[in-house]
């Protein structure tokens, strides 16, 4: 049976251009990610990698990804996954400008049956949306856990 995606909907109050650019800048990829480095080249099948030391301190590649569409200031999707992503599932992220705040809405949905990604990634969006949110909001964010 497919897993069911994971949909999640916050709202930023902040202007579009700034909440775009948290999803797709390296600067606030790396406060978010705690300082991972992000590349990110922004067409379709274009490469978004996320990596920095290991455990051992050996640098490591944390999540690959590709991207499938991109509407700048609305919509971007990219397939992503954990590693040197062999399993990979897909992330819709939605943004909608209302008067004082952006709509945020981002489904991970196309998952495989065994992706051990799945749990964590249900546990991990509020957390990283969160700390978006935040940094977006105050400038400062705070530490995952």
């Amino acid at each position: 049976m497919a897993k069911a995606p994971l949909i999640f909907t916050y709202y930023i109050a902040a202007p579009v251009e700034k909440v775009w650019s948290g999803f797709v800048s390296k600067e606030a990829n790396q406060k978010i990610f705690m300082g991972a480095d992000f590349e990110v080249d922004l067409r379709p099948g274009g490469a978004m990698t996320w990596s920095g030391p290991g455990k051992d301190g050996k640098p490591m590649r944390y999540v690959t990804g590709e991207v499938l569409r991109v509407e700048p200031l609305k919509r971007l999707e990219y397939k992503f996954g954990m590693g040197d992503g062999a399993v990979l599932s897909r992330v819709k992220v939605e943004l909608t400008p209302e008067t004082e705040a952006v709509k945020v809405v981002v489904t991970n949905d196309q998952w495989e049956d065994d992706d051990p990604a799945y749990a964590q990634n249900a546990d991990g969006w509020p957390r990283i949306l969160s700390r978006l949110k935040t940094l977006l909001e105050t400038g400062k964010t705070f530490r995952p856990h």
